[in-house]
């Protein structure tokens, strides 16, 4: 067992010299534009220079731009010449990585790992951990179906479970579908898609939830981005496929077959590149497939991401789906679940359209389960990330472990709220 956790620090958290200082240098500038003529102005930047995005700068709100070290000096001239007010957030963001492995490491000498309760969610997991888990799941539970919908560029299933009292076999129970790291370096995601998995199968306290619900969930979206992240580079987001001869990797969550390329990227160096064509991607086409397979019996749809306490819904566009209303009640229902789960530090959670609240976006799988699936329900949950200040989305996807555990179990309290709900509400 120790063994494994030495390897387990060595491999997950990139504690390899020649990877140490892969951001060296790199900045986090918060950006506030006045007006749309400097919102021009940044988003030409933005292409220019190929800047990381972490959340668009628009007059409503301020936004994050991760920097290269040999960027900074022009991209901080052409916003002073713009009158573009911007703030560093982070000086070295290998710095600040540095500190999460660090925290990472002490929180997986403390974790319980995976028990008869199930897997811990005060620690991450390795792909092949997760997979285990999986796997061990499925022996010893009727309960558990483990299926794989296709295999990624670099050979990894794309593994998932389903999880029903009744084998999937009964047509009148609707069907939840959760997913998480669909974006490979949003990993707060992961706790709360694996305690959701404990608490309907290892550790059930409310069994309603199973005997009238019948569940999906897919852990890990985007195996080979996730395991890129977690190994070699902290930030990366795309998938790994080998898409020209510069750079690599297809943004999933653009790369559905919904608005394809309006609001997005066709420079394939960019984290927001859509891809050569739509559902050119096999994650992408796992995640379709299994849509279409119980179309009509998935009634909610959730897409765990991060990073900025949001609840949103479609469309990506700036439209709104016809149900807008009650999708709206429903996230606000769940955001006073989760502020009153710990009301000192997540009382700033937004429930609004995708479009409004954060960017236009195209290509998205939320829209897609929407509107070419017909799944009511349809989410997009952004988890807040607690920096080493305590302050939300203070460090961006940079989480302190010390929040997986409440993040997980504030989340859960939402998604049985709304499991239930539209259990109870059919549409």
């Amino acid at each position: 067992m120790a063994l494994c956790r030495i390897v387990f620090v060595l491999v997950l958290f990139g504690l390899v010299s020649a990877k140490l200082k892969q951001y060296d240098g790199f900045t986090l500038y918060e950006v506030v534009v006045e007006n749309t003529e400097q919102e021009m102005v940044f988003n030409k930047l933005e292409s220019e220079l190929n800047l990381d995005v972490w959340s668009r700068a628009t007059p409503e709100q301020s936004g994050r731009i991760l920097v290269s070290k040999s960027e900074k000096t022009e991209f901080e001239n052409e916003l002073s010449t713009a009158g573009i007010k911007h703030t560093i957030v982070v000086e070295n963001m290998e710095e600040l990585i540095e500190l999460e492995r660090k925290q990472l490491s002490e929180a997986d000498e403390m974790s319980a790992g995976i028990n008869m309760y199930g897997i811990a969610i005060d620690t991450m997991h390795t792909y092949d951990q997760v997979n285990s888990f999986l796997e061990q799941l499925a022996n010893n539970y009727t309960s558990v179906n483990l299926l794989s919908q296709g295999t990624t560029f670099e050979g990894r299933p794309i593994n998932y479970i389903r999880i029903s009292s009744s084998n999937f076999t009964d047509y009148n129970k609707p069907v939840v579908f959760i997913q998480s790291l669909i974006q490979a370096r949003e990993w707060i995601s992961l706790p709360v898609a694996l305690h959701a998995i404990n608490k309907l199968v290892t550790n059930i306290t409310d069994s309603d939830l199973v005997n009238t619900i019948d569940w999906i969930i897919l852990p890990i979206a985007n195996p080979d981005g996730y395991h890129y992240s977690s190994t070699i580079s902290r930030l990366w987001t795309k998938n790994r496929r080998a898409v020209g001869s510069e750079c690599v990797g297809v943004n999933i969550n653009r790369n559905f077959d919904i608005n394809f390329g309006a609001h997005s990227s066709s420079n394939i160096c960019s984290d927001n590149y859509h891809g050569p064509d739509t559902e050119s991607e096999i994650e992408t086409r796992s995640i379709r497939d299994i849509l279409i397979l119980h179309q009509g019996r998935i009634k909610l749809f959730l897409n765990l991401q991060s990073f900025g306490s949001h609840i949103l819904y479609g469309f990506g566009t700036g439209g709104l789906p016809g149900n807008a209303l009650i999708l709206n009640f429903l996230g606000v229902q769940m955001t006073s679940i989760i502020n009153a789960f710990n009301s000192s530090k997540d009382n700033d959670y937004t429930v609004g359209n995708i479009a409004a609240v954060v960017a236009a976006e195209s290509g998205n799988v939320m829209d897609y389960a929407t509107l070419v699936r017909n799944v009511p329900y349809s989410y997009t949950i952004k988890l807040p990330s607690y920096g080493n200040s305590g302050s939300v989305s203070d460090n961006g996807y940079i989480v302190d472990p010390s929040y997986f555990t409440q993040a997980a179990e504030e989340t859960w309290e939402a998604i049985k709220y709304c499991a239930r709900f539209v259990r109870d509400n059919p549409f």
